[in-house]
């Protein structure tokens, strides 16, 4: 397994709070019924997980220890969604038996796997012949943002190298499908979505959520364990954030790679 660059500081779970299928995975409603058996691989906070609940018959929510499958648990109780099953698992080696599951489902996850292809294979033995494989994923390289601070193509670097640093691909929209491909999939449909930041409120939410995890998250202490940067330099990014979302002319791009691929 690859390390989660991320980690679970609030500051990280400011973020994947707000994630349902409106604006995480639409792409997938369209295969989503009242009798629809999922797969939520990586299900995080639980947040796309619960709304995924309110759709479908059946979800079984995985994460890779019990410590981050707690919080998808927590949430699910919260909601009263009792349709869902938990389970720690290695998404490289599932513990669920062949043609479990209508459909298989990874938001932000391949990114973080050591072999994005060989979890795409489990995730393929364990959906029901005809079923769905669907996968989402940022691809950093192309986040692109106005006003042009220097101090933010400093942060993308360093969360590209820590990423890759951990065993994952951060650039892993544009990939999804060669790897389904290399997966053995030869049907599958691509489409692209993004999220983008430009009022005030979305520009304090996002850049104040950067500002703090990149001081305070899994990834300020890798950066700083590792010599990637020094303290210094992580505040000057942080201030930079913050500037970012003070700035009235601020917009921010985030785009995605999704793959439907039939099992």
């Amino acid at each position: 397994m690859a390390s989660y660059t991320h980690g679970h500081h609030e500051s990280v779970l400011r973020s994947h709070n707000v994630r349902d299928i409106s604006n995480s995975a639409e792409y997938l409603r369209p295969f989503l019924t009242a009798t629809t058996s999922l797969l939520d691989v990586g299900a995080g906070p639980g947040s796309i997980t619960v709304d995924f609940a309110s759709v479908v018959g059946h979800v079984t929510a995985t994460e890779i220890d019990e410590n981050a499958l707690s919080l998808s648990r927590s949430l699910a109780e919260q909601r009263g969604a009792t349709n869902i099953d938990f389970s720690v698992e290695d998404v490289h080696a599932l513990s669920f038996a062949d043609d479990s599951f209508d459909v298989a489902h990874a938001h932000q996850v391949l990114q973080h796997v050591a072999d994005p292809v060989q979890a795409l294979r489990e995730m393929r033995r364990v959906t029901v012949p005809g079923g769905i494989v669907a996968a989402r994923d940022a691809d950093y390289a192309g986040f692109i943002w106005f006003p042009l601070l220097p101090e933010l193509d400093r942060w993308l670097d360093l969360y590209r190298r820590a990423a890759r640093a951990n065993g994952g691909e951060p650039d892993a929209g544009r990939r999804l499908l060669a790897w389904a491909r290399a997966a053995g999939f030869d049907d599958v449909t691509v489409t692209a979505s993004t999220w983008c930041y430009a009022t005030p409120e979305e520009r304090s939410w996002w850049g104040g959520m950067w500002a703090d995890r990149i001081l305070q998250s899994a990834l300020a202490r890798q950066l700083l364990d590792s010599g990637m940067a020094t303290d210094a330099e992580l505040r000057e990014i942080s201030d930079a954030w913050r500037r970012w979302a003070d700035d009235g002319d601020g917009w921010y791009l985030v785009p995605h790679g999704e793959i439907v691929a039939r099992a």
